[in-house]
């Protein structure tokens, strides 16, 4: 018999619909001496609560996330909720011995991370933050060539992470819109992302300077459906946007790499423009997410007349994930990133060494999107090291 681990989750929307689809995936395509059992699911409306536990292969539901950390026969807290809510959660599932998985950004502030950061330590359990797009196996793939030297010393990385579901002026006033629910907009909820690809390819930041616009001001009252689709309100009620639309941001690495970073969600034509180039003395890659599969590969080695960007499809046996799906060019998908994210978080267990990215890249996520807040209020450099010592 494998050892069980129990896994109960807070929050069970578009996240959770992707968490719960790689919890009962994980066992078909990855073996592990330990399997992931989905126990409960948590959710403040009882009746879309229990229908969700249903419908995404939960065992049991609770309506109060307290009842759940208290409940014996639970392992591991899944958090997949707003981001206010996720530093109780998770030093209260610290507290009890219950092992972490966390939705990203991971905190509102640097302080909130900090804390969290610190309760895990304290109560020796496992953590992870979930920074997905880190095990598309094309990135994974790009991550080998750079850690071999292929690329050689890395000189830039460009980035950009764009979308357009927020231009119509009557989208509603969302909790994604509100800096006491999330912190900040899309600094913080795309930002996130591709400074965390940034910080795993290409190494810790060491200065930002930023700039942000938030172009429609107030929006009418309302909620979003699971599927990021407007839930208007017939109130006719407007309120005031809190977070930034738009955001852009310069960065120097500690390695002497340039970074140039963009996002938005008033990109017209874009919807999940998740794309990155970096450029070393030997080569250059590029990646984009609405075509996961493939990396683009420059090597300055081929001779004259053959030297140009190739297409790689990251399906073969010989690419990290790859052989534990289907044949060459047979193409895998958002999901599947999870799934891998969830190998890598049951191999910590197998290891008794933490996973990564846990709550200590969390926390210098934090500090550097922190860092361009700072910038942009004071409109000069900002040092993320300076950053992440001041709280």
């Amino acid at each position: 018999m494998k050892k069980q681990l129990r896994v109960g989750m807070v929050g069970y929307k578009m996240m959770g619909r992707a968490h719960s689809n790689a919890y009962r995936a994980l066992p078909f395509f990855f073996d592990h001496d330990i399997s992931l059992v989905t126990e409960a699911i948590v959710g403040r409306d009882e009746a879309k609560t229990a229908e969700a536990a249903r419908k995404l292969g939960w065992n049991s539901y609770e309506t109060d996330w307290r009842k759940l950390i208290e409940r014996d026969d639970i392992d591991i807290i899944d958090i997949v909720t707003p981001n206010d809510t996720h530093e109780e959660i998770a030093i209260a599932a610290a507290e009890a011995g219950k092992h972490v998985i966390c939705e990203k950004p991971l905190s509102l502030t640097l302080q909130q991370s900090k804390r969290m950061l610190t309760a895990v330590e304290n109560y020796e359990v496992m953590h992870m933050i979930c920074h997905n797009y880190r095990f598309s196996p094309a990135v994974q793939f790009a991550k080998k060539l750079i850690s071999e030297n292929r690329l050689g010393k890395i000189y830039h990385m460009r980035a950009t992470f764009i979308q357009d579901w927020l231009m119509d002026p009557e989208f509603p006033l969302v909790w994604r819109l509100q800096q006491n629910a999330s912190g900040s907009g899309t600094l913080g909820d795309l930002g996130s992302h591709i400074l965390d690809l940034a910080r795993f390819l290409v190494g810790e930041f060491e200065e930002v300077i930023g700039m942000t616009e938030t172009f429609i001001k107030r929006r009418p009252l309302g909620g979003m459906g699971a599927m990021l689709q407007p839930e208007r309100s017939q109130t006719k009620e407007y309120g005031d946007v809190t977070v930034d639309d738009a955001a852009a941001f310069l960065a120097r690495f500690e390695n002497g790499a340039m970074g140039n970073f963009e996002v938005s969600r008033f990109a017209r034509g874009n919807r999940a423009g998740n794309r990155f180039e970096i450029n070393g003395e030997n080569g250059s890659i590029r990646w984009d997410m609405e075509n996961l599969n493939n990396l683009q590969v420059y090597l300055e080695e081929d001779e004259p007349g053959l030297q140009g960007f190739r297409t790689i499809n990251c399906t073969e046996m010989e690419h990290p994930y790859a052989s534990a799906y289907w044949g060459a060019g047979h193409i895998l998908g958002y999901e599947h990133t999870f799934i891998h994210l969830l190998d890598e978080f049951v191999r910590a267990f197998e290891t008794k060494n933490n996973p990564s990215p846990d709550f200590e890249d969390g926390v210098k996520n934090q500090a550097v999107l922190e860092a361009v807040e700072r910038s942009i209020e004071t409109r000069t450099w900002s040092n993320f090291t300076d950053i992440l010592q001041s709280i």
